[in-house]
């Protein structure tokens, strides 16, 4: 039987056309378009891939209101189809508690944006419900395509580990089960999956289920070149999306 959380989204729900804008990389050869946050999410919904609860809001207003159904302590990020990763241009902040920090921080985001990214078209901001506790991990899953090989499925540990450290393991799509398990059991990091120091260890099936999800997910959609999910948030209980990209053709 599903267990509800209430700070997660994992309903399926109708998954409509693409709703996307093109964006030039000067250092690729191809033009990409990259989905709207809120396609990417209801994309990854679709394939059952749980996601923690956010609203894309218009305006400070939206953000708000949107608070009253996510509640505190949440993240807010800049959603605009001109910028692949919000970090660069100072558009993400985190752990904000109350309606003083959201005012302060959106004003911040806003400046930062229109400072280093003057171009950029910004659709809103996105309000997300945070997964905090002890026992949280932040973890990575991707794909992108291979020219002649197909979706490669990537695991690691997330957030700015997966920069330093570069501990993540590659599968060819459509994984198995045992693709899903062994991917886990070769990051040099696996030992933090286990419980230590007083932390519970995570629940290694809901991550499979993600990376099987998204095996799925790409192997459908030969059109998507590139898709992150950092940080995947992981505890004992779930696993659930914090931020994502989808990049199509």
């Amino acid at each position: 039987m599903q267990k509800n959380y209430p700070n997660i989204n994992v309903r399926e729900i109708n998954y409509p056309k693409f709703k996307a804008r093109q964006v030039d990389y000067p250092h690729l050869n191809v033009r990409e378009v990259k989905m709207d946050d809120e396609a990417a999410q209801r994309l990854l919904i679709k394939y059952h891939i749980p996601v923690l609860k956010q609203v894309v809001a218009k305006d400070l207003a939206g953000a708000i209101k949107a608070v009253k159904r996510i509640g505190y302590p949440l993240a807010l990020k800049v959603s605009s189809p001109d910028i692949v990763h919000k970090t660069e241009v100072d558009g993400v902040s985190l752990n904000i508690r109350n309606e003083l920090e959201l005012r302060t921080e959106y004003k911040r985001i806003a400046e930062s944006v229109k400072r280093k990214a003057p171009k950029a078209r910004v659709a809103g901001f996105v309000v997300q419900r945070m997964m905090e506790g002890k026992n949280v991990r932040e973890l990575i899953i991707g794909s992108k395509l291979d020219p002649q090989f197909g979706p490669v499925v990537m695991f690691g540990l997330g957030g700015i580990f997966v920069e330093v450290l570069e501990d993540v393991s590659f599968r060819l799509a459509p994984l198995a089960k045992e693709d899903a398990r062994e991917m886990l059991a070769e990051i040099k990091g696996e030992r933090l999956l286990q419980g230590f120091r007083g932390r519970k260890a995570v629940n290694t099936g809901a991550i499979i289920s993600c990376l099987l999800s998204v095996s799925r997910l790409v192997a459908e959609n030969p059109n998507i070149r590139e898709l992150d999910i950092n940080p995947l948030f992981a505890d004992d209980r779930i696993a659930a999306a914090g931020d994502f990209r989808v990049l199509v053709d």
